[in-house]
């Protein structure tokens, strides 16, 4: 591992120098070993380093003093316009009260092994809010998103049992949802944890379908109940005769599978209205409604949003 010291260098310490030859040593190591690595600060490796030093500890201080909160956004039949499910969302609360989106924080709880914790608390809030709805709103039920690695873990499965004992909420209203990428990984391992949570009767949903190159060959013995067509292949779907056959191909194949299909973002109601020309089942997106916060002070539910739920953008004439 090396460093240079250069006349425009702003190093405040010589022990920085020995810092930065560390960390190039490590990037040496990480990339196979009996390698040369020249410390560079616009290196992506060295970027992301510094972004996990500034994220870990807030990271940690969220999940120690409960500062991530759930926000929920609805996932509509494209048939009649009924919401179906909502989709659970996280977010953590920054110092000055705003909402920090996961695509800042989630990337580094994964590199840094912080991500199965995230799962369990997100998994442990979702049933705790459906257990705290009255029981005339005993049929809204939760799309929870987990990460590739919450599959490695064999406590996940106990504690979704332990949670659904506890709370009696009935398992069917959960759906989880995992990335096709993150399916194909450890296929086998994943594949057995899904039977086994399916057991419980919990749903499953393949997430950004047709990202991958091997979508339709797994999909023949993935144990998932919706398959979620990715967002590429939807934004300009009114615009994009390739976009359409493509998804027309999905929904087909999906069909005979048995498998009901989703579509994201969709934010018009033209693309809506041509989903279901096209045959999806179900449609998310601000089209819909945008995610909303429904749990205030960590774990006081709020129903202002479920009560007064935003309907879709479609007349009856349009849908």
């Amino acid at each position: 591992g090396i460093t240079a010291l250069e006349n425009s260098s702003h190093l405040q310490h010589p022990g920085e120098m020995i810092l930065h030859g560390r960390q190039a040593c490590n990037f040496a190591k990480i990339n196979g070993r009996d390698k040369i690595r020249l410390y560079n600060e616009d290196d992506i490796a060295v970027k992301e380093r510094r972004r996990d030093i500034y994220w870990v500890p807030i990271i940690r201080k969220a999940l120690r003093e409960n500062d991530l909160f759930l926000v929920f956004q609805p996932v509509v039949q494209l048939n009649n316009g009924d919401i179906s499910h909502y989709e659970v969302l996280l977010r953590m609360r920054g110092e000055d009260g705003e909402a920090i989106t996961p695509d800042q924080f989630i990337p580094v709880a994964e590199r840094m092994g912080l991500i199965h914790a995230i799962d369990l608390w997100v998994v442990e809030n979702a049933i705790d809010f459906l257990a705290a709805l009255p029981s005339y709103l005993s049929r809204v039920s939760l799309a929870i998103n987990l990460s590739g690695a919450a599959f490695q873990y064999p406590d996940l499965l106990q504690v979704i049992r332990d949670k659904l004992e506890l709370t009696w909420v009935d398992a069917g209203r959960l759906t989880f949802e995992i990335t096709e990428t993150a399916a194909v990984d450890n296929f086998e391992r994943t594949r057995d944890m899904i039977n086994k949570i399916r057991e419980l009767g919990c749903k499953f949903a393949l997430d950004d379908f047709g990202a991958g190159f091997c979508s339709f060959n797994y999909l023949k013995t993935f144990p998932v109940d919706y398959v979620k067509i990715d967002g590429q292949f939807v934004r300009n779907l009114d615009n994009n005769e390739t976009d359409q056959i493509l998804v027309k191909s999905m929904v087909e194949i999906a069909g005979k599978l048995g498998k009901r299909t989703i579509a994201e973002f969709v934010e018009t109601p033209s693309i809506a209205l041509k989903l279901k020309e096209i045959g999806v089942n179900l449609g998310q997106g601000y089209a819909f409604g945008k995610p909303d916060r429904n749990l205030l002070d960590g774990h006081q539910v709020s129903l202002a949003i479920l009560l007064n739920s935003q309907k879709p953008l479609l007349n009856n004439d349009e849908i």
